[in-house]
């Protein structure tokens, strides 16, 4: 794919957005922003209402960060624990009325706070790469609940503390797909979003 400028009819939120691995040691984040990020998630849409969401915060030295910090793959765990927080995201399964939507609501919850971040002048990186299991024990997580990922969450750092194959990767332009590959009226039949309607 090459890289390409997100359109300018895109939110600069959204068309700013990246997954750095480069995070301020330096910088907390604060109350009223962590707050923030978090009622953002809040506010989200869910199925029927449902909020199957819930959040494990840990700040960058307390035990609840370590924690979870503790459950990273190692690769991860090279550059994550210089975020100022580490968000363990959890859905509900619902018990005796399911939740099938679960999984993709916490995923919704967590880009609304991910753009709520960009606002707050903060980073979000997203992580699938740590054991579930380990953060089911280390935080004693109930059966019906599932440990879905980790969110790195901090300001912006130097990408030069990070290993060089990592900085590399966040200075690489970002790509996507083409709309055209995305967006079908029928599968495989790309939406002509240039055709004039009727």
């Amino acid at each position: 794919m090459n890289p390409e400028q997100p359109p300018s009819s895109l939110s600069p939120l959204l068309a700013s957005r990246r997954s750095p691995w480069s995070f301020d040691t330096d910088a907390e984040v604060g109350d009223r922003a962590l707050a923030a990020v978090l009622e953002a998630a809040r506010w989200s849409a869910s199925s029927g209402n449902t909020q199957p969401w819930r959040f494990l915060v840990g700040r960058r030295g307390d035990a609840v960060f370590e924690k979870i910090y503790g459950t990273l793959r190692p690769r991860n765990r090279t550059w994550a624990g210089g975020a100022g927080v580490l968000l363990l995201t959890v859905y509900d399964l619902g018990g005796d009325r399911p939740l099938r939507h679960a999984q993709y609501d916490v995923g919704q919850a967590v880009a609304h706070l991910s753009i709520q971040a960009g606002h707050e002048g903060l980073v979000v990186h997203q992580m699938a790469g740590f054991d579930p299991d380990a953060a089911r024990e280390a935080f004693g997580i109930p059966a019906g609940f599932v440990p879905c990922t980790v969110v790195a969450l901090g300001h912006l750092g130097d990408p030069g503390s990070l290993p060089e194959d990592l900085a590399a990767r966040q200075a690489r332009p970002r790509t996507r797909r083409p709309l055209a590959e995305t967006a079908f009226t029928e599968w495989g039949v790309p939406l002509d979003l240039d055709r004039p309607p009727g």
